[in-house]
């Protein structure tokens, strides 16, 4: 960001190199000086993880901590150390000239205080710290005082000594961006031909819903049906389904459940998004249908549908009906996900159970899947980050994500869960809104107007982005 979100203030000042020598013993350490040290940018590493009453504190992607004024605030760095040994570090900054703050800097459970602008030249004699097993480390910062309006500055972490051999950190700049989200995990799950439905159970442990996430519980090749976190008051179930990739027609709405909106999307491809706010609650477990089959009004399109039932309110909630062109499909390639859309939230834990798993085909057979084939994306294979997890916990399959946790699952690999045997009890044919085949524009939101708004729980409009 190349000026401050400070009005009336005009000064002219000079970006000087700061190098600040950080320890956390009585004294500093002859360093390991035969390897260049490793440069770990704060723009794709560090996140504000805690925000003062006054914070103005930024990440940027391209330039690192910024417009650091609030003492209240902290920022952590996270590297992933792969031996133990000794780890040098080296913060990187600037500061107005003329300007002189103290800042403290916690790691390995040892704080100690910096003052800016430090002497340069002490290479030579880096403060060291001792990593005795291997995993990821937390570099905290925090602003002490300061004479000017920052405490500096911050692009990047110098990172040297025995246990920077390996060292694991985001180091591709034009990914900055994804690397702060953290890396997806993903489920595919192989049904029979002509499913038409797909039912999954889904529950978010307690304290694994932080804001920027989304569990994406019933996948298909044409779209998605899951909940996510979208802000600290507000949480949605939604269906997506893209449009075609051949042909000028677009995926259009066909129906939709009380209580839903419904727009067109772009960004990641172009479609239809459905979505219901509704409040649904970490440890609790919901269920989801989701419907695919081919459209016999419209030949050669196809219609996808989705329900979503609330513990709550003991109720099936229909949330849309979507039709594709050019599409004639039942459900193709069952998977599911959990990812972080919210770079500032990177640093905070997710995890999915995805369990009781079946695929209903179009003769109204039910098959159990109990076999999952799990990977993670290319921030992981990249080794940008290592925090993702995935296997079986009980008797269903997790998702893990994000959180700096240590015990990473390589991928790929396959998992198989013990069945249960007996499949739900759900007059398919009865959901609400299933079989709505008419075409509503978007104040039309009645097909299911018995839907029960959940106990405790005011309906509001959200943002909805033009």
């Amino acid at each position: 960001m190349a000026s401050l979100r400070f009005k009336g203030v005009i000064r002219s000042f000079v970006l000087i190199l700061v190098l600040l020598a950080v320890s956390v013993s009585t004294g500093a350490q002859a360093a390991d000086t035969t390897a260049a040290p490793l440069v770990v940018a704060l723009g794709g590493n560090a996140y504000v993880t805690t925000r003062g009453s006054n914070a103005t504190e930024l990440i940027s992607n391209d330039t690192g901590l910024m417009e650091w004024t609030d003492p209240g605030s902290v920022i952590s760095t996270y590297v992933r150390v792969t031996q133990p040994g000794r780890l040098s570090l080296n913060i990187k900054a600037n500061l107005p000239l003329g300007d002189v703050s103290t800042v403290r800097i916690k790691v390995l459970g040892k704080s100690f205080n910096v003052k800016l602008p430090a002497v340069v030249g002490l290479r030579s004699k880096l403060p060291t710290v001792e990593v005795e097993h291997p995993g990821y480390v937390r570099i905290d910062l925090q602003g002490i005082s300061k004479t000017g309006l920052l405490f500096g500055n911050v692009t990047a972490i110098e990172v040297s000594g025995s246990a920077a051999t390996g060292l694991v950190y985001a180091n591709d700049p034009a990914n900055y961006y994804w690397s702060r989200r953290g890396p997806s995990v993903h489920f595919n799950f192989t049904t029979p031909n002509n499913t038409e439905y797909i039912y999954s159970e889904v529950t978010i442990p307690v304290g694994e819903d932080a804001i920027g996430s989304f569990f994406m519980v019933n996948g298909f090749t044409s779209g998605y049906m899951g909940i996510q976190v979208n802000s600290p008051t507000e949480r949605r179930v939604l269906l997506s389904v893209w449009d075609p990739d051949v042909g000028s027609d677009l995926t259009t709405l066909v129906s939709k459940g009380r209580h839903v909106f419904s727009e067109k999307f772009g960004g990641e491809g172009t479609g239809g998004h459905a979505w219901l706010v509704y409040p649904w609650v970490a440890g609790k477990t919901y269920k989801l249908i989701t419907r695919v089959r081919p459209d016999l009004a419209n030949a050669g399109a196809s219609l996808f549908s989705g329900w979503f039932f609330a513990p709550e309110d003991s109720h099936w909630h229909f949330i849309a009906t979507w039709r594709r062109p050019n599409t004639t499909t039942y459900v193709d390639n069952f998977n599911a996900f959990a990812e972080n859309f919210n770079g500032d939230y990177g640093y905070l834990s997710r995890k999915m159970l995805h369990g009781n798993e079946w695929a209903v085909s179009s003769t109204g057979d039910w098959v159990e899947v109990t076999s999952a084939r799990y990977a993670d994306d290319l921030t992981g294979d990249n080794k940008q980050r290592m925090d993702y997890a995935g296997g079986i916990e009980g008797r269903k399959f997790f998702l893990r994500l994000d959180g700096f946790f240590d015990k990473t699952v390589p991928s790929p690999q396959t998992f198989q869960r013990a069945p249960r045997g007996a499949h739900p009890t759900i007059d398919l044919n009865a959901l609400p809104g299933n079989g709505a085949n008419r075409l509503v524009d978007s104040s039309l939101v009645e097909v299911d107007p018995v839907a029960p708004v959940a106990p405790g729980y005011t309906l509001y409009l959200p943002v909805v982005s033009k």
